[in-house]
């Protein structure tokens, strides 16, 4: 074979080569681009329909109660709203009637319930007036932030943040949801709990240092909200710690208790 005809083929070979890898390149960029694997959507069923609320953010008030902000070592009359957030798949559904296992979280000593009023945002915003705040309201529920309260004092004591205290698995026990439409907004209304049948926490919904609605205001100046965000607004006084073996109740005024048996 002479040199020219070498050549020659080579450089055929070359072109086919390069096709090829266009042809190849071509194909991944006309085609849809697809996520490596799925992830389950964290949502909550609604009361009275067979649809679900998919969860987009959880964020959690601090110290919304004067009461708890004191028995915290804070000082209710001067402190501004502040919040924090859990990851959506912290949601422990409790369906109503049921008494389901919540697991003890690993490295605490002293887990603690905070029950909590629960509002569900399906109506997004920036700097939403207080007056009109309730409009973004889908509905509520009932749930508990629960604490790994040793290591929320820790960090606090550093000055480092509490994700560790307050974002692990299952750390958002929560009902049903109730829409608006047929429960109405929550102003008011009788708030507790109760561990192995004795009341831990009692107070009112009328208590709270920042309304639902003044809470959506503030969160909204910080964040912009979306539909799918939830707001866990505050707990009353005498949280406490719970161990393996304990079964709490959390109820709200007009809402189905929940049900939690910790293992």
């Amino acid at each position: 074979m002479t040199d020219i005809s070498r050549r020659g083929m080579l450089q055929a070979a070359g072109l086919l080569t390069m096709g090829a890898v266009t042809g190849c390149a071509s194909s991944r960029s006309g085609g849809k681009d697809q996520a490596i694997f799925s992830i389950e959507q964290p949502s909550i069923p609604i009361v009275g329909s067979n649809d679900r609320f998919p969860v987009r953010r959880i964020y959690c008030i601090g110290r919304n109660y004067a009461a708890h902000a004191r028995e915290m070592g804070s000082d209710p009359t001067r402190e501004p709203p502040f919040f924090f957030q859990k990851p959506s798949d912290s949601i422990q559904f409790v369906p109503p009637g049921k008494t389901v296992d919540h697991p003890y979280p690993t490295l605490t000593k002293n887990y603690h319930y905070e029950i909590e009023l629960v509002a569900a945002i399906n109506k997004g915003g920036k700097n939403i007036p207080v007056e009109t705040a309730l409009q973004h309201v889908f509905g509520y529920a009932v749930g508990l932030d629960m604490t790994r309260r040793d290591l929320q004092a820790a960090m606090k004591k550093e000055e480092k943040p509490w994700e560790i205290g307050k974002s692990f698995d299952m750390s958002a026990p929560i009902g049903p949801l109730h829409p608006v439409a047929s429960i109405g907004n929550f102003t008011q209304g009788k708030i507790w709990l109760k561990v192995n049948g004795q009341v831990k926490q009692s107070s009112d919904l009328k208590n709270m240092i920042w309304s639902v609605a003044e809470q959506i205001s503030n969160l909204s100046k910080a964040f912009e909200l979306f539909p799918g965000d939830i707001i866990y607004s505050g707990t009353p006084e005498n949280v406490g710690p719970v161990v393996r073996g304990d079964v709490m109740e959390g109820y709200i005024e007009k809402l189905p208790s929940i049900t939690l048996k910790v293992v």
